[in-house]
């Protein structure tokens, strides 16, 4: 089997996903959208109603404001991976509960194992706290440790993560419009610039 026939048959499996409750209120799953040469990762908490009805993560208000965020750190979103914790959106957009985040986990840490991605942006809460939780990191939530630079090791692959607060929280709450945008300026910019560096070098 290719590397893209598996990276396939992932979101196949995504598509026909009843492992858990959610599957029962979805419309679409959301498996997550780009390259597979991607080596930047953003992984957010869960589809929302927009993300449902297309099929597509972050193509609401918030997907909006992520792609504003990518240019300020010098990425385009066609060229990083983005997905979320759990695949299918809970419910009222509720918050997704364990046991949902454990049965979708299986999927993101595939497409990880096939990506290895050398960065991983975590938007949220949840996505921090399931992350770090299974890399060992204390994790002291996102108002204290938002824009704070992680080595990490988690499902097999080595990666600098950054966590920060979830675009959607900025819609709510404007203040944090300007703190989620300095973290992509001040701290995932000079990595990315860091990886092209890297990367240009013979």
């Amino acid at each position: 089997m290719s590397l893209y026939e598996e990276w396939s048959g992932i979101f196949n499996e995504i598509r026909s996903c009843r492992k858990c409750r959610l599957h029962e209120s979805r419309t679409n799953p959301v498996p997550g959208e780009g390259p597979l040469t991607a080596r930047v990762v953003v992984i957010g908490e869960a589809p929302g109603r927009k993300e449902d009805e297309s099929g597509t993560p972050f193509v609401g208000p918030a997907g909006k404001f992520l792609n504003t965020l990518l240019e300020s750190a010098g990425l385009k979103r066609e060229e990083v991976f983005i997905t979320n914790i759990v695949k299918c959106r809970p419910p009222g957009n509720r918050k997704p509960r364990r046991d949902e985040i454990s049965q979708c986990l299986g999927y993101l840490s595939r497409q990880l194992r096939l990506l290895k991605p050398r960065v991983l942006i975590l938007l949220g809460n949840t996505a921090a706290e399931t992350i770090y939780g299974l890399a060992g990191v204390e994790w002291h939530g996102v108002m204290k440790d938002h824009g704070k630079v992680f080595e990490i090791k988690v499902f097999g692959v080595e990666a600098l993560s950054i966590p920060t607060f979830h675009p959607a929280a900025a819609l709510y709450n404007p203040r944090l419009k300007n703190i989620i945008l300095e973290d992509f300026t001040k701290v995932v910019k000079p990595i990315i610039a860091g990886l092209e560096k890297g990367s240009s070098q013979p």
